[in-house]
């Protein structure tokens, strides 16, 4: 089961384990992790999930249209990525940061 480590700005953690083939996004909505909104559902026309990933070696590189939509993005980094893009698969455990941007 795949697990995802939300840490917000201010240090706190959150862990939830989730279901497979869910997005970040999705598993961050279900837990009632703060920070990240959702405004579009996943659906990729705004920045409003905006996280950092360090180690993206387990996710698809961005698309050229979630590249795009990041620009809209508060605050974007190099590790910047969008969290409904990022679908979680296997006994995958990923750790994400929530930009301060986004509390």
């Amino acid at each position: 089961m795949p697990r995802v480590t939300f840490i917000q700005a201010n240090g706190r953690e959150d862990i939830v384990d989730v279901v497979d083939d869910t997005s970040v996004m999705q598993s961050a909505m279900d837990n009632l992790v703060s920070g990240i909104i959702a405004d579009c559902g996943g659906e990729l026309t705004c920045a409003t999930c905006h996280v950092y990933v360090d180690d993206q070696s387990s996710f698809q590189p961005p698309t050229a249209d979630e590249a795009d939509m990041l620009e809209c993005a508060v605050d974007q980094q190099p590790e910047s990525r969008l969290s409904c893009q990022l679908i979680l698969r296997g006994e995958t455990s990923t750790v994400v940061r929530v930009p301060a941007s986004q509390l």
